[in-house]
């Protein structure tokens, strides 16, 4: 797959093999992360494409068989957005989703918000 620029990174290779319609999902959700944490770049955290900041993790979203999984590196974080969470389906470190019913916007910019400031000196 020819790709329009030379320096194509993890992230940007997930979603090019993913099917469109959960590729369109995930991309939103990093297009979110990147607006509110434009330094963020993509990378890797514990083997999983995402975004990272500092040298750190800050989200990582990827399709699994049964659901899509939102991955803020931080049980902390999960819980800082678990209200703003329509019938969520949280663990530590996890939220649980299905691609018709994405987290909002909102929880989505609190969520990398909260994670930037535990990595942030």
């Amino acid at each position: 797959m020819a790709t329009m620029m030379a320096d194509v990174g993890t992230i940007d290779d997930y979603l090019g093999g993913l099917e469109p319609s959960d590729a369109v999902v995930i991309g939103h959700i990093y297009d979110v992360a990147r607006a509110e944490v434009p330094e963020a770049e993509q990378g890797k955290g514990y083997g999983m494409p995402a975004l990272t900041y500092a040298g750190k993790p800050l989200l990582s979203v990827m399709r699994t068989r049964k659901h899509i999984g939102m991955y803020p590196f931080s049980g902390d974080a999960v819980l800082a957005v678990v209200d703003l969470l329509e019938d969520p389906d949280t663990s530590k470190g996890t939220i649980r989703f299905q691609p018709q019913s994405p987290p909002s916007d909102e929880a989505i910019r609190t969520l990398v918000r909260t994670r930037r400031a535990q990595i942030d000196p």
